[in-house]
């Protein structure tokens, strides 16, 4: 396994897999390297990079797929801080590593808001985001709903470290895991400002029905927030919805979401 993280214009066309120090940690990359149009795959809340692994198969070679896992999910190493300040920071810190240029952004629930809010933070860098079931102004917020969290939380709190090892919960502790999500929440909700200062495409592909961790009613309004939006910002646009639900969407709908990839490359070639 490759350590060093300083590349050149030649070496980024070589696939390269290790680590990249940030902050107090270590980030997980995996970078298939090539001469095509370079995507940046962001993962869910929990999630590790593995969850993308049949959409990389559907585009295929002719991409640089650029994946990683965030601090303390999948082969990550754990750090003092998970705040989504440190996650844009990340980020940041990947692409200037792999001197990624013009990427897509890929991003799939808490990895699409990340990414929506990285690229107003540094304009000019990315061509395009392709936001899965997620990125719009809608979050649980309030007291109610952080009790409800922290419950949850604490409630599976046994079995995370098993669901840690598949790739669906962090190395962290429970009420880390609900400080997260209680975090994102409050950002997601205040989302619209960000959305529409967004001057490249945006292209959404959104799931249905309810999935764990909220009633159906809260995914549908959470989906529906999205349409005032739509409206006045016109690089902001459904590609599809699809059957599969929030949490299935990137096994069930893999082929969707890799088509949505290949059409916002045409679109940005042009």
């Amino acid at each position: 396994m490759i350590l060093s993280s300083n590349v050149n214009d030649s070496e980024n066309k070589k696939s390269w897999i290790g680590f990249i120090p940030v902050d107090d940690t270590r980030l997980f990359v995996k970078d298939t390297g090539g001469n095509g149009p370079s995507i940046i795959y962001l993962n869910g809340s929990y999630a590790n990079h593995g969850h993308w692994k049949q959409i990389v198969k559907d585009l295929g070679s002719n991409y640089r797929h650029i994946l990683y896992d965030e601090r303390a999910r999948g082969k990550s190493k754990k750090s003092t801080d998970y705040s989504f300040n440190a996650c844009l920071r990340d980020l940041s810190v990947v692409v200037k590593a792999r001197q990624i240029k013009n990427p897509i952004l890929v991003g799939w629930s808490y990895g699409a808001i990340l990414a929506v809010h990285w690229v107003g933070a540094n304009p000019g860098i990315a061509s395009g985001i392709v936001a899965i079931d997620s990125a719009v102004p809608y979050g649980l917020t309030g007291d109610k709903s952080k009790e409800r969290i922290y419950k949850l939380f604490n409630r599976i709190k046994w079995i995370l470290p098993v669901l840690s090892q598949f790739g669906l919960a962090a190395k962290m502790s429970a009420r880390q895991h609900a400080r997260i999500n209680i975090e994102i929440n409050e950002i997601s909700a205040k989302l619209e400002p960000v959305l529409l200062d967004l001057e490249i495409p945006v292209w959404y592909v959104l799931a249905s029905g309810a999935s764990r961790g909220g009633e159906e009613h809260e995914f549908k309004a959470m989906r529906e927030s999205l349409v005032p939006v739509l409206a006045k910002n016109k690089n902001l646009k459904v590609f599809k919805q699809v059957a599969s639900n929030h949490e299935k969407i990137l096994s069930k709908d893999h082929q969707t979401i890799a088509d949505s990839i290949n059409a916002l490359v045409r679109e940005t070639l042009k």
